[in-house]
């Protein structure tokens, strides 16, 4: 209740209203339990519930069974963990009347004035306009979780191609039709968006950061992040005021 209670009302029901004009895209708040505080219209509708009261409270893995419910569960505890946000994750989640459906999740720490995590922020925006999700393998969505999870320096386009099972040519095209970018351009924002991540949310070197980003060394990620953000590591996080 505390959690709850530093996260203002007024606010996250504005939020809330906002979010309801949006029908392709599932906007939620959670405390520092993984419980929901706000939700849109969306996001209740899609789990077969009439009101927003029957899932406040609530966890995913309360309101959707399997791994629909289990996987952002999980999700929502590494980052209430770490305080290290989750951007443009592709996964499947499941809609009613009975149908999956492919999203692209983003998930942000909420933090108080003391850094404390103290709950989660996103959204899960529909893949439906560019790609008929069914012509998208499950297989794609575990390549890219294999690489997002550890970012391993080997991974390239055609590493992609083949974790997924794919031939090179689809994979690229799928790539480019979810995302709009090349899987070399996925596979470098990736791998900048998580160091940025770490910059600002952790006390890591930025050696340790190259390392966890899968850079080979820190020169190299040094290059290619001011390459891709105008900084150097050191003076993005000075720009921050964290450094």
């Amino acid at each position: 209740m505390k959690t709850t209670r530093q996260l203002s009302s007024v606010p996250l029901l504005a939020l809330e209203q906002l979010f309801d004009q949006v029908p392709d895209i599932a906007f939620f708040v959670k405390d520092a339990d993984g419980n929901y505080i706000a939700i849109n219209q969306s996001l209740i509708a899609r789990h077969g519930f009439s009101n927003k009261s029957e899932v406040r409270g609530k966890r995913p893995s309360d309101i959707c069974s399997g791994d629909f419910g289990r996987i952002p569960s999980d999700q929502d505890k590494l980052i209430l963990r770490s305080g290290i946000s989750i951007i443009d994750h592709l996964e499947m989640q499941w809609e009613m009347p009975g149908r999956p459906v492919w999203c692209l999740t983003t998930k942000i720490p909420l933090k108080d004035d003391a850094g404390n995590t103290i709950g989660i922020v996103g959204f899960s925006k529909d893949v439906r306009s560019a790609v008929d999700p069914s012509t998208v393998p499950s297989s794609f969505a575990r390549a890219l979780e294999a690489f997002e999870q550890d970012l391993p320096p080997e991974a390239s386009p055609s590493w992609l191609a083949k974790v997924a099972k794919m031939p090179t040519h689809r994979f690229s095209k799928t790539m480019k039709l979810i995302f709009g970018l090349t899987p070399t351009q996925y596979v470098a924002k990736s791998r900048i968006g998580k160091a940025s991540s770490l910059l600002l949310q952790t006390n890591m070197t930025i050696s340790e950061i190259a390392q966890n980003c899968g850079y080979f060394d820190h020169s190299a990620f040094s290059r290619a992040f001011k390459k891709a953000t105008g900084f150097t590591p050191i003076s993005f996080r000075r720009q921050m005021g964290l450094a």
